[in-house]
């Protein structure tokens, strides 16, 4: 019955922030968390190979700022910014507000839990061996400065007649620690087998006082997850 709790969600306001910062009552909350989404999906629908990870969504008066924090920042931004400019055009169209768009770049993306996760679907989707993908992936994360990683994988694995769990871990991971920056995302496999579920735990040491502080200054509404 354990080991249920999310790990980005039980550490909000903790020590991790919100991924959309903003306030709203009744009909508007729920219109402003679904042009989240939108604005989710459209960010990562225009550029699939440019390896955005995350996407923060802050509400001002009159205006609108998204942080996208991707991998590979040059194929997102285009040639001269004319990637950037397509993109905020459209989300200027989705919202009907000022865009202030923000690229970010992940400086290491072999510890970015949801580039991981991504990473070995894809692999598996291309048939290549699910423990070999995992056991890169692990050594990468490692490699990077990860202080710990844990990979879990489901489904019909190397399309046998049953399901089954496998799942391989270095270093620590401790998931009861609320000062733990750990990392957590999944993903999906669409296998001719049937779906793969991956998920990824990425531990990278503890926070420093510091950091708490200015999370705990943070204010909003959780969005995505």
């Amino acid at each position: 019955m354990g080991r249920k709790v999310h790990p980005i969600g039980f550490r909000l306001n903790v020590t991790r922030a919100w991924r959309g910062r903003w306030f709203a009552e009744g009909n508007l909350y729920r219109e402003q968390l679904n042009q989240d989404f939108a604005i989710q999906k459209l960010v990562q629908g225009s550029a699939p190979r440019a390896g955005v990870s995350n996407i923060e969504v802050e509400r001002y008066p009159g205006k609108i700022k998204v942080s996208v924090y991707t991998a590979k920042p040059g194929i997102l931004i285009g040639r001269k910014g004319e990637g950037v400019k397509k993109i905020r055009q459209s989300l200027e169209e989705l919202v009907g507000k000022k865009i202030d768009l923000d690229i970010k770049e992940i400086k290491a993306p072999d510890t970015d839990a949801y580039l991981v996760a991504r990473n070995i679907a894809d692999q598996v989707e291309r048939r290549i061996s699910y423990r070999r993908a995992m056991k890169r992936a692990i050594q990468q994360a490692m490699r990077q400065g990860a202080e710990g990683i844990k990979i879990e994988v489901a489904g019909r694995l190397s399309g046998a007649e049953m399901a089954r769990t496998v799942w391989l871990r270095d270093g620590r991971v401790p998931l009861q620690t609320l000062r733990a920056n750990i990392d957590f995302s999944r993903a999906e496999a669409l296998t001719t087998f049937g779906r793969i579920g991956v998920k990824v735990w990425v531990y990278k040491g503890l926070f420093k006082p510091e950091l708490e502080e200015k999370i705990e200054s943070t204010e909003g509404v959780y969005v995505s997850e």
